[in-house]
């Protein structure tokens, strides 16, 4: 419908009638089906192919009515009302269709139930249904070839909501309605087996499936739970929500939740990456290094080996060891002496009181957490040019775009149902542009897509600037109004021709000055960006053209436009507003403004060390400068996720003392002098602020295992070891606390958290709702003006040459996260992707003499890793992509820890290798405790 949704087109003309509805008067809008008026005004009606949230099908028949004056009954769930219309839900006609269509259904449904939640039986015991009158149809096999998806075509009734789910919703286009007649089927792709099809593993049909065709794997929801909890995602920074099902202290299956960011959508992360929590490799009691163990050697998961380097220790043993250690050392040399690094994956109360320990325990401003390795450049280019590191609009806000540029991320893999609101806004007629050295999935949707070459960011961006400026599409009012610095910017660009800057980036003119002309006219454009704009040397600059892009045509400050650098994990937002970074107290109050500094010294009733500290790789470098003797690491592990890794290794190995607080023996955790067992995700309360800028309660569905324990209280014992007075009762008092200190927050009491389960901050007064779009008026700088900030081509710090002739990238895949200290750990994730992979283009492996499955070696001026192959032609000529979830090959060993100078942030998104064939075998097993095939047999080979 010209790129319109049938709803929509109801939208445009809705009106409200009134007309009778079993023989009561009512009214309706015209946008509003028959289905859902009779739901409201307390009318059950029978359905199986309606869902909320999918398109209507109208195809099983199960919601007929009789509308008077009509010949033939119709399907409540496709008709709208019209004024004067009577409509009868309950006579004689329409319950002996409805019986009709429930029991021919049932007549195909097997003996055996595939679910506890069966809707059409739901419905047949509404509707008193004995047992069918009618033969069943020919059984099917089960498919049980995905990890995840147990497929039991036994039970379908081609009510379609699997295929509108992952067609319309999620739009993956996997599955799909075959054949016709009594032949008629659900297939994946060509009538694949699930396992061997491109599904992605959403689950996304498994929450839409009414009878249990498609069910989680393992038969887990024929199980009654003991208890549902309504909580977050852990893992990207969408937030999605959802719902734990429990059963004896154990996860059983997880269902989204009609939730701000993801209404009820989720990712196969956030649906099947659970049991980790239930891992064996759990840490269960504190442990302490033996004195005979050395900082060195393979890491290792074996727990003889294990216990060769550590011991199990008390509680009481283990604290005062950790505490008493890291207090002498600041006695002795100074607070300067020790570093913190905090985790994201925390939660805000986590990450609080955490940077309070650092700062008032340790006595400097030396804690950080992984910001500084993903958005650090980002958020200093927008603190500098419109006084905050925010997003100014909610992902949401792409389907009121007209135009939409997403560049420098992989949404469908690193923000997967961001993504599909992308894919969905595309769909209905939103100018989508795509901008990436790799061809991401988007790409397939784009408008246009811009497979411009790595490192050029600048110089597409300022020739698209140049584009604006020279073709007169700067909007003057909003210039003049509303920034500062616009002429110096004007002068800046003026030499950055898409003409001259088509052989840098690789983009033609025409493309380029089209792109500019569109972003710039629409009546709402909007920008998102990852980690491909802020991972780089020049990360700041590329986040300051982006900035001008959007100031200087006035695309900010309204719904559907705006900046929204995708935040990476769960809580990178939360936990840097929490302040949870070296130069800024929380709210991003700057250590070095008196005033801010003399108000957290009132609050918290300590001395504060004027000077911002260092900075994630700043504080290894201090290490190997003997500057820096002790840390207390929570939750993160930089043995893996810092550039040039093996540098990193050998700086904690060269800590005087090291605590490590987490739920494994991590990579870094190998390293600490103690290691203290704290709780998982699901094992908690807390608050976390997903990339919207919404605050959201995580809620405790599980305990922690044996003696591990809360983070809250294994800090609360720490501080009080080091000479803190604290007393958190609860949770929500650590919030509290953080409200009296954070005005963005102020507004928003634990109470309403417990009742709402979101509010978009800032929220600065009670009751207020919280403004999901900022920058409307004024910018929160000390002028009330957005600055412009000229930017110009900085190339990378290490560029290819003879010797090491190709570029490599890192980055995220779909099925793991992160280090993949806990995706690799759950059953599903780890078994849909349990080896290291390397995407190369497959021309470039054909010129290695490489098929796709072999042993390749990447090597760098760092450091050498070998990996298998996967043949990928999204990944540009000359350039290899690696993950860095794979401890047993560690792509950060190669990368480069050359910093942006303003943000601070490393280079991991471009540095010079070479590769080769063949290598050494990554080490046997995964960490799911699989067994590693055979070369021949790996995904990928052929």
């Amino acid at each position: 419908m010209n790129a319109v949704t049938r709803q929509q087109a109801r939208q445009c003309v809705a009106e409200s009638v009134s007309f009778r509805l079993n023989g009561k008067e009512v009214s309706g809008r015209t946008d509003e089906t028959l289905l859902k008026i009779a739901e409201r005004e307390g009318i059950e009606i029978p359905r199986l192919c309606a869902m909320g949230g999918l398109d209507v099908a109208g195809n099983c028949r199960a919601c007929v009515v009789e509308i008077k004056g009509e010949r033939v009954l119709a399907p409540s769930c496709c008709r709208v009302p019209a004024a004067g219309m009577d409509v009868v839900t309950d006579s004689d006609r329409v319950v002996s269709a409805q019986k009709m269509v429930l029991e021919l259904l049932q007549s195909d449904m097997p003996e055996t139930a595939h679910t506890r939640s069966n809707e059409l039986d739901r419905w047949s015991r509404k509707m008193e249904l004995g047992k069918p009158r009618f033969a069943p149809r020919a059984r099917v096999a089960a498919d049980l070839s995905h990890p995840a998806i147990a497929v039991n075509l036994d039970a379908c009734i081609q009510c379609t909501r699997c295929v509108r789910a992952c067609r319309d919703e999620q739009m993956n286009d996997v599955i799909g309605l075959a054949l016709r007649g009594e032949q008629e089927k659900i297939v994946f792709d060509m009538d694949d087996p699930m396992g061997a099809s491109t599904c992605v593993a959403c689950g996304e049909c498994v929450q839409a499936c009414p009878t249990g065709a498609l069910m989680p794997a393992d038969a887990v929801a024929l199980r009654e739970p003991d208890k549902q909890v309504d909580s977050l995602c852990p893992y990207c920074g969408v937030g999605c929500q959802l719902s734990y099902h429990v059963r004896d202290n154990k996860i059983l299956y997880v269902e989204g939740r009609d939730g701000p960011a993801n209404q009820k959508r989720l990712c196969v992360k956030g649906r099947y990456g659970f049991d980790y929590a239930h891992h064996p490799h759990r840490l269960t009691r504190p442990l302490i290094r033996r004195p005979d163990a050395p900082k060195h050697g393979a890491f290792t998961m074996d727990p003889d080996n294990v216990m060769a380097v550590f011991r199990e220790a008390t509680w009481e043993e283990a604290l005062n060891l950790a505490a008493g250690k890291l207090a002498a050392i600041r006695d002795r040399e100074g607070g300067k002496a020790l570093a913190g690094f905090g985790s994201a994956k925390c939660s805000n109360e986590e990450a609080y009181l955490f940077q309070k320990l650092v700062r008032t325990g340790f006595g400097s401003n030396n804690v950080d957490h992984c910001t500084r390795l993903c958005h650090a450049s980002s958020v200093a280019a927008l603190l500098e040019g419109i006084g905050s590191g925010a997003v100014s609009n909610p992902v949401m806000d792409v389907t009121k775009a007209d135009v939409v540029i997403v560049i420098g991320a992989n949404p469908t893999v690193n923000h997967p149902v961001a993504a599909t609101w992308i894919k969905n806004a595309a769909r209905n007629g939103t100018r989508l542009i795509v901008a990436d050295p790799r061809r991401s999935d988007l790409s397939r949707i784009a408008h246009r897509f811009l497979q411009f070459k790595p490192d050029t960011d600048v110089a597409l961006l300022n020739a698209m600037m140049h584009v604006i400026v020279h073709e007169g599409l700067v909007d003057e009012t909003f210039v003049a109004s509303r920034t500062i610095g616009y002429e110096e910017l004007r002068a800046n660009v003026d030499g950055y021709s898409p003409e001259s800057m088509a052989p840098i980036c690789g983009i033609d003119a025409d493309t380029i000055r089209y792109v500019a002309r569109l972003y710039a006219t629409s009546k709402a454009s909007m920008i998102l960006w990852g980690m491909g704009i802020s991972q780089h040397v020049h990360g700041t600059d590329n986040a300051r053209c982006l900035i001008a892009l959007a100031l200087m045509t006035g695309q900010i400050g309204r719904p559907g436009t705006g900046l929204h650098p995708l935040r990476g994990q769960n809580n990178v937002q939360g936990a840097s507003d929490a302040g949870l970074i070296p130069m800024m107290y929380p709210d991003y109050q700057r250590v070095d403004h008196p005033p801010a500094r003399e108000k957290f010294e009132k609050l918290w009733g300590k001395s504060l060390d004027n000077q911002p500290g260092l900075t994630v790789v700043e504080i290894m470098h201090a290490i190997r400068q003997g500057r820096v003797k002790g840390m207390f690491i929570m939750g993160e592990n930089p043995a893996m996720s810092d550039p040039d890794a093996n540098h990193a290794r050998a700086s904690l190995a060269a800590l005087e003392h090291l605590v490590v607080q987490d739920i494994f023996l991590t990579e870094t955790a190998y390293l600490a002098d103690v290691v203290l067992p704290a709780s998982a995700f699901a094992e908690k309360t807390g608050t976390f602020t997903n990339t919207d800028r919404l605050v959201q309660l995580g809620r405790q569905a599980i305990d922690p295992p044996g003696d591990a324990k809360q983070d809250l209280w294994i800090l609360q014992e720490i501080a009080r070891r080091i000479g803190l007075d604290w007393h958190y009762g609860h949770v929500s008092d650590v919030f509290d606390e953080m409200r009296r200190s954070m005005p963005s927050i102020a507004g928003i009491t634990w109470e309403r958290l417990e009742r709402e389960h979101a509010v978009t901050y800032p929220c600065e007064t009670e009751g207020a709702p919280g403004r999901a779009v900022v920058f409307t008026d004024r910018f929160p700088t000390q002028s009330g003006r957005a600055r412009f900030v000229p930017a110009d081509i900085i190339p990378a710090a290490e560029r290819p040459d003879s010797e090491y002739p190709q570029v490599l990238i890192t980055g995220r895949q779909l099925e793991h996260w992160h280090t993949g200290s806990m995706t690799r750990r759950a059953g599903v994730l780890d078994a849909l992707e349990p080896d290291p992979v390397a995407l190369v283009h497959p021309l470039d492996l054909a010129d290695l003499g490489a098929e796709p499955g072999d042993l390749v070696t990447l090597e760098s001026r760092r450091g050498v890793v070998s990996l298998y192959a996967r043949a990928d032609d999204s990944t540009p000529r000359g350039a290899v992509f690696v993950p860095f979830c794979y401890y047993e090959a560690a792509i950060n060993k190669l990368t480069n820890a050359a910093l942006d100078p303003f943000g601070k942030i490393p280079e991991f998104k471009y540095c010079a290798v070479r590769m080769r064939l063949g290598g050494m075998h990554p080490e046997q097993g995964s960490f799911g405790g699989g067994v590693m095939r055979s070369v021949e047999t790996r995904p990928g080979k052929g």
